[in-house]
């Protein structure tokens, strides 16, 4: 038994002429609030810039696309992210400052002692040889 198989389900079927059902509604709205501004106002040049805003913004909503997302997607991410909750990892800490140049000597050579040497040529081949046949090279116990 053959079936056909849906294709191009990206695409929105066009119902209003050249227009999909979410484009239709979008351009409806503007105008519908765009009539409500007018009405209330009463003044074609008081109600202009109002409808002017409302009428891009649904033209912008209906035809708009970053990235082919359209511009309600966009929308929906940056409120998310400006009202959303952020999680801070790193905050900078304040180091007390020593009092003379003899405690920040001292502090250098506390420091310098904790420093971890680099890994000489023979010694890199020792430790990848350890972990190669997997024994410890701080001990004589193989690991298994």
């Amino acid at each position: 038994m053959r079936f056909q198989v849906p294709q191009f389900i990206e695409v929105e079927d066009k119902i209003f002429g050249p227009l999909t059902l979410k484009q239709f509604i979008y351009l409806a709205g503007g105008a519908g609030l765009s009539f409500v501004v007018y009405f209330f106002l009463n003044n074609l040049f008081l109600s202009a810039i109002p409808i002017i805003a409302i009428m891009a913004a649904s033209a912008t909503l209906a035809f708009y696309k970053i990235n082919n997302r359209p511009f309600i997607n966009v929308m929906e991410s940056a409120s998310k992210y400006y009202f959303g909750n952020k999680l801070f990892i790193w905050k900078k800490a304040e180091k007390p400052q020593p009092k003379d140049a003899e405690t920040a000597l001292k502090d250098a050579k506390n420091y310098a002692s904790v420093m971890v040497p680099k890994i000489a040529d023979s010694k890199l081949k020792d430790l990848a040889w350890s972990l190669d046949i997997k024994e410890s090279i701080y001990s004589n116990k193989n690991q298994k």
